[in-house]
């Protein structure tokens, strides 16, 4: 996992004397863009965040609320003080809010359909806390450039519909939500065909009392843009860091063999210290595991259908796992571990 360097001291983003006024800021890199994998981060022609790679979050900071524009400039990786921005943004910050920065959008002039214009999403009224003891409060956003207007469907509950008509580069508002283990579905507004389920579970991984941030992020087609990373469900903590991606919540058909329809079953999930690999009428495998930037973990062979992989010395986070056999990958399942 690549370090967020925050370079607080320089830049006046902590209060010189007590008279100063501050707003609490996080920073969400939520571009799918390649040219803007991994960025730089100015406050005021100062470096505030180093190497700030896709999918991954600022903690929230102090930064100067003073009733004067600030300016927020995206740079190359490479970037010095006097290189040129990819894009630079003005805010007035108000003294004692809180913020959500969502960076998102396409720098690229071709290769992404549609082009929709890098830009910063602007949430002013965040939290890093729940309102209430035993919630947790999720702010959805919507930062998929080729998904339609959509809604958010809570089907184990149910709840019904719990975000109506989210377009791209909306806040929905917090959900005020007992701290339980969800089912989300994705619709296109005003239809009932699930687009993706994904499993919400706040208890399992004790948000007890949190504020976070859960986004749409990636290409419902890849294919037309320049195959990125696909459409997905991501939470941002309050405390930054890599995003944790929301596994699907249905089971996982793989390639056939011998005219066989194959399912991969992982449970518990997301698990703490074994997960299960069931796969219907394969008689061995080789199941390796990688983490979200791809970067293998475990690799090992199987001869049974049913295994269960110790995962207990794996950090926290999300971690896909492929499934081959003979050199030849017939599918993958994503998990998260907590």
């Amino acid at each position: 996992m690549k370090k967020l360097l925050l370079v607080l001291g320089a830049v006046t983003l902590i209060a010189t004397s007590n008279a100063q006024q501050t707003a609490r800021v996080q920073v969400i890199h939520n571009s799918a863009d390649a040219a803007a994998d991994t960025v730089d981060v100015y406050l005021d022609g100062n470096l505030l965040i180093d190497d700030f790679v896709f999918r991954t979050a600022s903690a929230f900071i102090d930064a100067p609320a003073t009733g004067a524009a600030i300016s927020i400039a995206i740079k190359s990786s490479t970037s010095t003080s006097t290189s040129p921005a990819i894009a630079t943004f003005p805010f007035t910050l108000t003294a004692n809010e809180t913020y959500v920065l969502v960076a998102e959008g396409i720098v690229s002039a071709s290769g992404y359909s549609p082009a929709t214009p890098f830009g910063i999403s602007v949430y002013a009224m965040g939290r890093e806390v729940a309102n209430a003891m035993g919630n947790t409060d999720v702010l959805v956003h919507h930062g998929s450039t080729d998904a339609p207007a959509v809604d958010v469907y809570e089907s184990s509950v149910p709840a019904g519909n719990i975000v109506t008509n989210a377009s791209y580069g909306d806040f929905a508002g917090y959900l005020e939500l007992g701290t339980a283990d969800y089912t989300l579905e994705v619709r296109p507004t005003g239809t009932t065909s699930a687009v993706a389920s994904y499993s919400a579970p706040l208890s399992t991984l004790m948000l007890d009392d949190a504020a976070i941030v859960v986004l749409a992020s990636g290409f419902l087609d890849p294919g037309v843009n320049s195959n990125g990373p696909a459409f997905g469900l991501w939470v941002a903590l309050p405390a930054g860091g890599d995003l944790v991606e929301l596994p699907t919540s249905t089971t996982t058909s793989l390639n056939e063999i011998d005219s066989e329809n194959l399912k991969l079953n992982l449970y518990p999930n997301p698990a703490k210290n074994i997960i299960n690999v069931e796969i219907s009428d394969l008689a061995e495998m080789n199941i390796s595991i990688t983490n979200i930037v791809g970067e293998q973990i475990q690799n090992n062979s199987y001869s049974v259908n049913r295994n269960s992989i110790d995962i207990s010395g794996l950090a926290q986070g999300a971690y896909q796992i492929t499934i081959a056999q003979n050199n030849k990958v017939f599918g993958h399942s994503k998990f998260i571990k907590y």
